[in-house]
This record gives structure tokens, C-alpha cells and sequence, in this order.
């Protein structure tokens, strides 16, 4: 090796070395910068001539996994979704109160029922009276504060929704505008080390939010897909979160893919070309802290609210509905005649009979007055199966409709003949052998105090409106029946009522007949409760008394919340760990970086002596020809 040779490789050291000096240098100054990853020179050796060679930088590397930073996106979503269920689902619990506490759900149906117990023990007595109706009201108002406080946790998710979609739409813009920055840049290049630090920076920032998968093309431009497949970034181009929030939501604000009739904010995602889609209704996101808020949104917060809906619906109508057998017809064919007068929107004829499979079957006819709402949807398999009819259509329509809506049954349903009432129906079996009818009973709300029956329609739906289960085009009387509920102010103007059941002739002083019967109805009848409680299913409801029913969708609430904050932990440390994991090959590590410093010094030294030497050697050479 010549002296130039020589002079040239030590040259190219020393400048190899102050690159490397440089990049050490950041990765020093930006050890605590959040999202920095660690740095490298790319050194290659270039030949010079026969015999020598020197040392070019040609970029920097980035110490990243992939593997391990892909995971971690992955989890990050699910602890922002784990962190925002834990979250709501324990203020829930708050809501209900803890179990035993007084201004609970639980403490306020023990406190009533008590009153009736002791309504009967003290044959009726005034104070008894007043007491009972004071913890009527009592209940009837825990009733509204839950429902308050549940419609509170969903106005607080609908704002949350409309938080997060800026936030998301922020990361994605940042990672577009990156992007466009990127585009032309070497991946090595130093420039764009720091560039893909940032974007990586907001990707991780996003899959808060969603879910994402993230792929990087050849000119190192990151597209990023939700795990459906939406496009969310591509290049330079972002997809954008659209919000339109209906402010305070009531028990009735539901959603409903036609944007007409949904009551909630609509959370649409604008793509780049313009399309927009449906984020709810086509499931874009699966997680991140999005996906919670519209799960809690539109189906954990609703169910909760059902359940205490369906508390109030099955007090009111334990209290206030009477069931009447009907009336045998001996046959054939067989069955049995129901008078439905008096019936009103929402009242029911149940019916029992068995198949040609001898399988036993359950019908209920439901009152339903309003035509846009037929005809009623059902699950499948569903027992009882609902039929809903307009009871004051008349006995020819009736049965028409029924025999329509019925056709495979084997069931025959007619007008009742003389001598029965123009307002009763008959059904029966049609003598085919196919089918049997094996009971039939009607249910109607009574509206009177004073009826001469121990039914008493204590509860309300606002002021003076009965409950009666109608179903009407905009859905159920019993949504959000728990936030309107009170006492009957009829009774409240006069508790004797509870105690006097008839006028004609009049209860007798002491008679504890309907406080026997309230206390019975609320603490030992069973009832089926609805499958969007979220106990039980369609082909097997739970069933339970009133106070079973409370006891086991708080417990299951309860549950519910314990697995939520569980998963919640787990995910955290899933989170750290993944975290640690990937510090450990992307962060600085100082101690490293001190050790390839006294490195870069001894190669700088070691270059700096071959100069030093050259020079010595050329000055003796050029001496000598002197």
C-alpha cells in the first residue's frame, strides 16, 4: 500500500467516525424522547486500487422488531378498549350502589315489599298505609335516579365517541403528511429515520383508538388498515372519522342503521374518494377505545337500561294485570272461547298447545293498535312466539288474521257463537288430530282502585298513564319505562286504596286481601323475563320473581364489571411487557452507547496516528531527495 493509499483510508476513518460520533451523539441527546429509536451507522468498504480501501457511511439504521412493535399496536388497542369498558362498567356500579346501602335498587324493593308485609300484619291500619305508599314513591324514584344515571354514562360515551374520532383523525393526518415527507428519501437516510420515528409515533397513537394493521411498500410510505379492511391511511391520503352528536341521550336515543330513525350520533369513516360508511352498522372497528364506546354505547349500556325497564314493566304489571282462564269448549274440535273486552294496547292471550310432534308450544297475542308496527318480529325458535293483532278490529279480522299469521299451526280461530259477546274470540284445534289446545287465558290491565279484584295499578308511566306493555311504530312502552315510572297520584291522594279494593260492596275493615296479594305478587309469583335483559334466551327466558330477577342481573352486572377490570389488568401487563420487550432493542441503551463512543475514539486515534505517521514518512521522503 502506497502512502496516498495510506493518507486516503485514514482520511475516510476519521470521516467515518464523525458520522458515527454524530449519530451517537443523538442517540445520547434523545434518550428520553418519546418514540426515538436507536441508531446505527451503515458502513460499507469501498476499494481503492490493487491493495488499499476506505470506509463510507452510506445512512443510518433504525434498531427496530417489527414483529414485537406489530403485537404491540395489536394490544394497545385491546387495552384501550379493555381501559374504557373497565372504566364504564365500574361507574355502572356506582349506579346501582353497593348491595345492602341504602338509595339502592335492592334496598328500595326490600323497603316496599316490608310495607306490604306490614300493611297486612297491622290489618290495614293507616299509618301503614301512608308508610307503604312513601316506600312505593321511594322505589319509584330509585327506579328514575338509575335510569338517570345510566343515560348519563351513555351521553359521557357519545361524547367520548366524538373525542376520539378527532384524535384518531389528527394520527391519521399526521401519518399521511409523513408520508408525503417520506416519499423520495432512502429509508436509510438520516432525515427519515427521524420522519418514520414520528410516524410510528402516530400509528401507535391511533391504534389507541382502532385497531390497525400496517403495511410499508417499496418507497417506504405506511398504509394502514383497520382489521376489516378499511383503509385508514394510504400514502398521502387519510381516511377521516365524521361525528354528528345528538347531545344527551334518553333511554329511547337507540341506534338504528337507518340514519332516520337512529337516536344516536352518527359515527361515519369519510374515505379518501369520497364514499362514506357506516362505522357502527358494518362493524369498522373490532377494537381500541372506539369499538368500547360504541359497544357501550348502543348495547351494554341498553341492556342495562332494559333490565331495569323490564323491573319496572313486570312490577307494575304483577300489581296492576288480571289473568282470566277461558272458557273450556268441550268440542270437537276442542279449545276454549276469551273475552277480550276490555283489553287494551299491549294486552295479552297466551296460549298453549301441542304439536304433531307432541312438543308443547306457547302463543301470546298481543294487543297492538297500531298498524305500523305490525307485524311483530320474533326470534327464531322463539316460546312463547308473539302474534300481534288489533283486539278491537272486530271478531271476523281478528280470526283472519290469525289464521294468516297461524296457517301451520293446526289451530282454528273464529268468532265465539251465540251465546257468548260479540267480543269473544274462539280458538280450537282443527280437527286434524295435528294439534291440541291445552290452555287459554287472557291479561288486562285494570284501571280502577277500586275494581272489586285485589289488582291494583299502583305504578304509572308518568303521571296518570297506565302501564300496559303497548307497542306502538316507535317501539315498546316499556323502553325507558324505569326513568318515568311513579306511583298512581290517585293512591298517593288516598293509600286507604291499598287496603279497599271494592265499593260495592265495601271491603271490610281489616280485610288484608289485596296487601296479601300485592306482598305475593312482588316477593313469591314467577315471571318470564325478556332475552334483551341479556338473562336467559328466546327459547328459554329466565324466570324468577321480582326480586330474583333484580338480585340476578345486578349480580350478573356485578360479574360483568370484576371481568371487565380483570381483562383490563391483564392487558396492561401484556401491554408493559410488550413494551419492555421492545425498549430493549429500539430504545437507546446509554451504556451501549458510552461503549461504542470509547470505540469510535480509538479508531479515531488509530487514524489520526497513520496520518500522523504518512506525514512523518513523507517529510523524511522528500528531505531525503532534498
Amino acid at each position: 500500500m502506497g502512502l496516498s493509499s495510506a493518507l486516503a483510508s485514514a482520511m475516510s476513518g476519521l470521516r467515518a467516525n464523525q458520522a458515527a460520533l454524530s449519530i451517537v451523539s443523538s442517540n445520547v441527546a434523545n434518550s428520553q424522547t418519546p418514540g426515538y429509536v436507536a441508531q446505527t451507522p451503515n458502513q460499507i468498504e469501498v476499494t481503492t486500487g490493487d491493495f488499499g480501501s476506505t470506509a463510507k457511511t452510506t445512512g443510518v439504521s433504525r434498531e427496530i422488531d417489527s414483529y414485537v412493535q406489530n403485537q404491540l399496536r395489536t394490544e394497545t388497542g385491546g387495552s384501550g378498549y379493555a381501559d374504557q369498558m373497565a372504566n364504564i362498567l365500574k361507574q355502572l356500579q356506582s349506579v346501582y350502589g353497593t348491595p345492602g346501602n341504602s338509595g339502592t335498587l335492592e334496598t328500595a324493593l326490600n323497603n316496599f315489599t316490608s310495607s306490604l308485609q306490614a300493611l297486612s300484619t297491622s290489618a290495614g291500619s293507616s299509618s301503614a298505609q301512608t308508610v307503604a305508599v312513601g316506600a312505593a314513591q321511594a322505589l319509584a324514584t330509585q327506579l328514575n335516579v338509575t335510569t338517570r344515571g345510566i343515560q348519563s354514562l351513555r351521553s359521557n360515551v357519545e361524547q367520548d365517541l366524538g373525542t376520539s374520532a378527532q384524535a384518531a383523525n389528527a394520527a391519521m393526518n399526521q401519518i399521511a403528511d409523513i408520508n408525503t415527507k417520506i416519499q423520495g428519501l432512502a429509508s436509510n437516510d438520516p432525515s427519515a429515520a427521524t420522519l418514520m420515528d414520528q410516524r410510528d409515533q402516530a400509528i401507535n397513537t391511533l391504534s389507541k383508538y382502532v385497531d390497525v394493521r400496517v403495511t410499508t411498500d417499496g418507497s417506504n410510505q405506511a398504509n394502514i388498515y383497520t382489521t376489516t379492511g378499511i383503509q385508514l391511511v394510504g400514502a398521502g391520503l387519510a381516511s377521516q372519522f365524521t361525528f354528528a352528536s345528538s347531545g344527551a341521550l334518553s333511554a329511547t336515543s337507540l341506534y338504528n342503521t337507518d340514519p332516520a330513525k337512529s337516536g344516536v350520533g352518527a359515527l361515519n369513516i369519510r374515505l379518501p374518494n369520497g364514499s362514506s360508511i357506516d362505522v357502527a352498522g358494518n362493524n369498522v372497528v373490532s377494537s381500541g377505545q372506539i369499538a368500547a364506546d360504541l359497544k357501550l354505547r348502543d348495547q351494554t349500556l341498553v341492556q342495562a337500561q332494559n333490565q331495569v325497564d323490564q323491573l319496572a314493566a313486570t312490577m307494575s304489571s304483577a300489581l296492576s294485570d288480571k289473568t282470566t282462564a277461558g272458557s273450556t269448549v268441550s268440542g270437537p274440535p276442542a279449545g276454549f272461547d276469551i273475552d277480550l273486552a276490555g283489553a287494551q294496547p299491549g294486552n295479552t292471550v297466551n296460549l298453549t298447545y301441542t304439536d304433531a310432534t307432541n312438543t308443547q308450544r306457547q302463543i301470546t297475542l298481543v294487543n297492538v293498535t297500531d298498524p305500523a308496527a305490525l307485524p311483530l318480529q320474533n326470534a327464531t325458535n322463539a316460546n312463547p312466539m308473539q302474534i300481534g293483532v288489533n283486539f278491537s278490529g272486530g271478531m271476523g279480522a281478528i280470526a283472519s288474521a290469525l289464521n294468516t299469521a297461524l296457517s301451520g299451526a293446526h289451530l282454528t280461530f273464529s268468532a265465539a257463537p251465540s251465546p257468548a259477546t260479540a267480543t269473544t274470540l274462539r280458538v280450537t284445534d282443527d280437527n286434524t288430530g295435528l294439534a291440541r289446545v291445552n290452555s287459554a287465558t287472557s291479561t288486562k290491565t285494570i284501571s280502577s282502585l277500586t275494581s272489586g279484584s285485589p289488582q291494583l295499578p299502583l305504578f304509572t308511566d308518568g303521571s296518570t298513564a297506565l302501564y300496559t306493555g303497548a307497542i306502538t311504530a316507535s317501539g315498546s312502552q316499556m323502553t325507558g319505562l324505569a326513568g318515568r315510572i311513579s306511583v298512581n297520584p290517585s293512591l298517593v291522594t288516598d293509600p286507604s286504596k291499598l287496603s279497599i279494593y271494592s265499593t260495592s260492596p265495601v271491603t271490610p275493615t281489616g280485610d288484608t286481601t289485596r296487601s296479601d296479594y300485592l306482598y305475593s305478587q312482588l316477593t313469591n309469583t314467577v315471571f318470564s323475563y325478556s332475552p334483551q335483559t341479556g338473562l336467559g334466551s328466546a327459547n328459554q327466558p329466565f324466570s324468577g320473581s321480582v326480586s330474583n330477577f333484580l338480585q340476578q342481573f345486578l349480580s350478573v352486572q356485578a360479574n360483568a364489571s370484576t371481568q371487565a377490570t380483570a381483562l383490563q389488568q391483564g392487558q396492561s401487563v401484556v401491554v408493559s411487557t410488550l413494551q419492555a420487550k421492545f425498549n430493549s432493542t429500539s430504545s437507546v441503551n446509554l451504556d451501549s452507547e458510552m461503549s461504542n463512543l470509547i470505540q469510535l475514539q480509538n479508531a479515531y486515534a488509530a487514524n489520526a496516528h497513520v496520518m500522523s505517521v504518512v506525514q512523518s514518512m513523507m517529510n523524511t521522503l522528500i528531505q531525503a531527495q532534498g
